[in-house]
């Protein structure tokens, strides 16, 4: 070898540590991301451009479009309008990353502006911006042509605004003198579409000169029209009728998911039309709609793709009808699902930089790398990364409805072993006969092989120790001959080193006491008992939960109570809990877990707790076999709750009532088995609803949900629903069913089967 030259493996790692100091120096900026030892990273931004209407007639004769971003070192900006790079002189100028534009021309300055910004790690670009030329002209100085309208005939005034950007416009409508603006009633209509006046049926009082008032709020100004005579034409007699005829017709919308939306509608018409709103494919926004201006405007808010359809304005009035449907189409700007973010990888390694995003219609999604077309997918695929492919990243989704963007930067960097940021752990405690794991995560690239040694013995793969594949090492079955000094050594292609950390062995946690199954009814209490035995060096802890989830004994104290003792007895610390649980309810049943935890190991011992209380609600109430004064119930089984339910009772009012009551039923009892039973003694053409409770021997359960209402059937006198004149048929109770049927027949309506279900 040539004397004073240096070897490969030397340059290889001399250029490896170069580079790293310039590509890993992002990490205090990113914590997590590129580690500790970075001192600098790419921009970020932190204020990007917006969209800018610039009102044409503005005293204040220059804009400024912001753009700053967080960078170390610090970025340097420049600017783009329409992908063209803008020269900084004459109308543009920079105030840090700020352009300031002078003296608009709308010829060259109106466009897409982007800010694009940079250091030695890589480039970012903004997000678009406009910028645009907002005015409102001045309405035409020719006159306006009177129009004449019978009284009662509807009228329309047209507006026609003059030519104005942008087209949110606001429209009123001054009677005879500024500012007497038309009030909007269910008779007078401005459209804020179009800005024309509609006047549904004309009045004597409606005579007058009107001029229409037009706003534009994005540049703060106000125009309004020559006057426009309005002359109603007396009739003769009383003012003839028309029917409703729909003229304010909003016009099929596109709509973004969010966004809030009025659609409009108005009729002419003598009676004055009512208007009706309804969703043809479904039911109107539930809690997100109102229907204002007697029915004329229909606000929607926060819209859903749920909410696209059909929608109908329908108007009527004495003489007639008139309908109009509007196709509202809900669509979304684009959405991330899921977004690039910095990483650090591996020289040599391969790695997936993915982007998901949603929205209506489905984005275009491409890649940027540097500030420059990179790729168009929503995936970047890399194998066997080179320092090349570090830089910033930004992805990109757009569709009609706006543009997003995600930016990352990818790091890919190499260097030796290195356990100067996550050392092996000093000192780790393992308790008797169970499992310890060593980490051995040394910083490195590429992926260094592992190996370790206890004290100076080399270890290997056996029945109790296993070295991972990540570099781990994990020990089986320890006993204190494993306590000891055990050190990780990396080595990869630019070099080696190692990290040490002791085992210390404890004696195992051990459950002496376990808690025992209880079983008991709703309202009373019981406790549970439970100890371990645990190494005297260590602080041990009870956790008591509920089917795996822990008792908050804050939130839940009224019912749990929790008491724990400690004492040492020789060479082993013993300790015990008490889980007091009072006023018990059927949602404290469950797999109760008592786990004695310490620093090192920890063992559960669990118990089940049975709670027995009244009945469930019953399912299912439904009515059939209608009859003028009695009608067929059916039910289906609640839950018991461990205490068989021993009888059912029907209750019921009607359309008058508040209040439930006893239902009269056949048969009288309702056995706990029974799934339906007929109840009797209704009044005729009367719109009841039912419903259904349980009991047990432990008390009787919440009600049903009700049924549905139903309405008895039309009486029909009959001799048999006549009460029986026999002197015997006193009111006593009968002592069967065949002579209580003799001195009060059943009615003639009753269902067979009920008859032959009393009869039984």
């Amino acid at each position: 070898m040539i004397p004073g030259a240096m070897s490969r493996t030397a340059l290889i790692l001399l250029i490896a540590t170069s580079l790293r100091s310039r590509f890993c120096s992002v990490c205090a900026d990113f914590p997590g991301v590129f580690g500790d030892e970075s001192p600098g990273f790419g921009p970020v931004f932190e204020e990007q451009p917006v969209d800018t209407i610039y009102p044409e007639e503005s005293p204040e004769d220059k804009i400024s479009m912001s753009c700053r971003t967080r960078a170390s070192p610090p970025a340097t900006y420049r600017w783009r309008l329409n992908n063209t790079d803008i020269v900084i002189e004459d109308h543009y100028s920079l105030m840090g990353g700020n352009l300031v534009i002078s003296f608009l021309d709308k010829s060259k300055h109106a466009g897409n502006y982007t800010c694009v910004s940079s250091n030695e790690f890589g480039t970012v670009v903004s997000q678009r911006a406009s910028v645009q030329f907002g005015y409102l002209d001045m309405f035409s100085t020719d006159e306006r042509e009177a129009v004449s309208v019978r009284e009662g005939q509807g009228a329309v005034l047209l507006c026609a605004p003059p030519p104005h950007f942008p087209e949110d416009l606001s429209f009123r409508w001054i009677l005879n003198e500024f500012p007497d603006f038309i009030p909007q009633d269910k008779r007078r209509f401005v459209s804020q579409s179009t800005g024309n006046l509609y006047i549904s049926s004309v009045r004597a009082s409606d005579s007058g000169n009107y001029s229409c008032f037009v706003s534009s709020p994005s540049i703060a100004k106000s125009v309004f029209s020559k006057f426009i005579p309005l002359v109603p034409i007396p009739e003769r007699g009383s003012l003839r009728k028309y029917p409703a005829d729909i003229k304010v017709k909003s016009p099929d919308i596109f709509a973004l998911a969010g966004q809030n939306v009025t659609l409009e509608c108005f009729a002419l018409g003598n009676p004055i039309p009512q208007i009706r709103w309804r969703k043809v494919d479904g039911e109107l926004p539930a809690s997100r709609h109102d229907i204002s201006m007697a029915g004329t405007l229909l606000h929607l808010y926060d819209m859903q793709y749920e909410d696209e359809g059909l929608y109908e304005c329908e108007a009527d009035n004495s003489k007639g009808k008139d309908w109009h449907r509007t196709h509202l189409h809900v669509e979304g700007a684009p959405e991330w699902v899921e977004k690039i973010r910095s990483s650090e990888r591996d020289i040599g390694g391969d790695y997936i930089m993915s982007c998901v995003s949603s929205g209506k219609p489905k984005p275009h999604v491409h890649f940027l790398k540097n500030g420059r077309m990179f790729a168009k997918n929503h995936e970047l695929r890399f194998t066997d990364l080179a320092f090349e492919d570090s830089g910033m990243y930004q992805c990109i989704a757009e569709n009609r409805h706006g543009m997003i963007y995600a930016n990352a930067e990818l790091r890919v960097f190499a260097s030796a072993p290195s356990f100067e940021w996550n050392p092996v752990k000093a000192k780790l405690l393992g308790a008797r006969n169970g499992r310890v794991v060593f980490d051995c995560r040394p910083r490195a690239a590429p992926r260094p092989s592992v190996s370790w040694s206890k004290g100076t013995e080399l270890l290997h793969n056996s029945s109790r120790v296993f070295i991972w594949p990540d570099g781990s090492l994990e020990l089986l079955n320890v006993t204190k001959s494993d306590e000891g000094r055990y050190t990780c050594f990396a080595e990869n292609d630019r070099g080696r080193a190692n990290s040490t950390g002791s085992l210390l062995v404890t004696d195992a946690t051990k459950i002496t006491l376990a808690p025992s199954n209880a079983d008991i009814s709703v309202g009373q209490s019981t406790r549970m008992e439970c100890a371990a035995s645990h190494d005297p060096t260590l602080d041990l802890t009870f956790i008591w939960s509920l089917d795996e989830r822990v008792i908050d004994f804050d939130r839940d104290g009224e019912h749990y109570e929790h008491k724990m003792d400690v004492n040492q007895a020789g060479q082993a610390g013993t300790s015990s809990s008490e889980l007091l649980i009072s006023n018990t309810q059927l949602r404290h049943a469950g797999r109760y877990a008592c786990t004695a935890q310490t620093p090192v190991d920890n063992v559960t011992a669990a118990a089940e707790l049975v709670v027995r209380g009244p009945p469930g609600a019953p399912g299912g109430v439904r009515v059939d076999e209608v009859m003028a004064s009695s009608v067929r119930v059916t039910w289906s089984h609640g839950t018991d709750n461990l205490s068989p339910i021993s009888t059912y009772s029907i209750q019921y009012r009607d359309a008058s009532e508040q209040d439930w009551r006893d239902a009269s039923t056949a048969p009288v009892n309702v056995e706990g088995n029974a799934e339906m039973a007929t109840v009797m003694n209704l009044t005729p053409w009367t719109e009841y609803e039912f419903r259904v409770t349980a009991t047990n021997t432990l008390g009787t359960g919440p009600p049903s949900a009700p049924s549905p209402r139903i309405t008895t059937r039309e009486a029909r006198e009959s001799s048999s629903d006549l009460p029986s004149t026999d002197p015997h048929c006193l009111p006593l109770p009968f002592t069967d069913l065949r002579s209580a049927l003799h001195c009060s027949p059943l009615p003639s309506d009753l269902p067979s089967t009920a008859l032959r279900s009393a009869l039984h």
